[in-house]
């Protein structure tokens, strides 16, 4: 009887802790149910909110300099954030920051020295963004010209972009080198045919032309202005202030959206290179894949914060304060806004 006893306290006990873990299922369960009505409810409320239609003004023609920003039309990064994005295509013929002023876009994207530049002309353009923490603009020889170091340019015949002159100025300036300025236009022909001993060159685009045109890294000097103590991050995007003034909470959904397209494309950079050899295939670039994909991979190092904590579209007070005073020293501006006027990160 004894034993009945115990054997029937075993069950009684067993069936209080099956008794339990039901009662812990069905609560688990109506929570889950909770959740997933809450969520649905989100979603739908989401998407009876009508869209807001902004235009992205990129600075280039379509390609991996700005792949973020079709990879988050793309997958809906914009949509979700309740934007109707049209980007438009950039290029010589549309100038980003003459149209945002014009209101003709209401983002476009920038190197920060133009946007000095313009700020300097009393065009009131905010950046709300750094993209690009690294400057990718760099000097190249031919070692065969005799050109192994920086004072060997002394002299010689230099390419350079007249709207980007203030770092290469700089870098002569710094080294205490006279050398003679070529107005460099689109193409590498000038230096391809020696018309001119040196080139400015992008990392992640003229520079990998001329390795496709034949040379090899080992035949050229290359002077890194990051690297030289002239670091102007280049790639950012940019509003007019009465835009962030009177839609603060558009731009920062606008930039969270890019900062995840631009994730989403490092993170898988096959599906992001189909989406821009589409872009660039429906602009007629005359671009191929390995090009693209060289770009690609360089934004993902340019676009790196420097140091800890510091998430995309961070902008580097030292460098800002770098880039204004270069930038005044050369007489490109008369004087920099202070980084609290001009950098309004939308970014957290």
């Amino acid at each position: 009887m004894a034993a009945d006893g115990g054997a029937r306290g075993r069950e009684a006990e067993s069936a209080r802790e099956n008794f339990g873990t039901r009662c812990w299922t069905w609560r688990y369960k109506w929570v889950a149910a909770g959740l997933a009505v809450l969520v649905w409810v989100h979603v739908a409320w989401a998407q009876e909110q009508p869209l807001v239609a902004v235009r992205l003004i990129p600075h280039w023609i379509p390609q991996a300099q700005f792949a973020g920003y079709y990879v988050a039309q793309d997958k809906g990064f914009y949509r979700a954030a309740g934007l109707d994005v049209t980007i438009l295509k950039g290029g010589p013929q549309s100038p980003a920051l003459t149209l945002v002023e014009k209101g003709e876009a209401e983002f476009g994207t920038s190197f920060l020295s133009s946007a000095l530049v313009k700020r300097d002309q009393g065009v009131r353009l905010v950046n709300i963004a750094q993209t690009g923490q690294r400057s990718a603009l760099l000097l190249v020889a031919r070692k065969s010209s005799g050109i192994l170091s920086a004072r060997d340019l002394n002299g010689r015949k230099v390419g350079v972009w007249l709207d980007y002159r203030a770092q290469p100025l700089a870098f002569f300036k710094k080294n205490n080198v006279t050398t003679e300025i070529i107005p460099q236009g689109s193409t590498i022909n000038m230096f391809l045919r020696g018309a001119i001993d040196g080139i400015s060159a992008m990392s992640y685009n003229e520079y990998h032309l001329l390795l496709n045109a034949g040379l090899d890294p080992e035949d050229l000097t290359v002077f890194s202005f990051d690297q030289s103590g002239l670091n102007f991050p280049e790639d950012g995007v940019y509003c007019m202030q009465a835009t962030l003034d009177n839609q603060r909470d558009v731009c920062e959904r606008f930039v969270k959206a890019s900062m995840e397209g631009w994730q989403y494309a490092f993170d898988h950079p096959g599906e992001a290179m189909k989406i821009i050899m589409q872009a660039a295939d429906e602009a007629h670039t005359g671009t191929n894949f390995a090009h693209q994909r060289w770009m690609l991979e360089q934004m993902g190092e340019l676009m790196r914060p420097v140091g800890e904590g510091h998430p995309m579209g961070w902008l580097n007070p030292n460098d800002y304060e770098t880039a204004g005073h270069e930038l005044t020293e050369q007489g490109v501006i008369r004087l920099a806004p202070s980084l609290e006027e001009f950098h309004a990160p939308c970014y957290r």
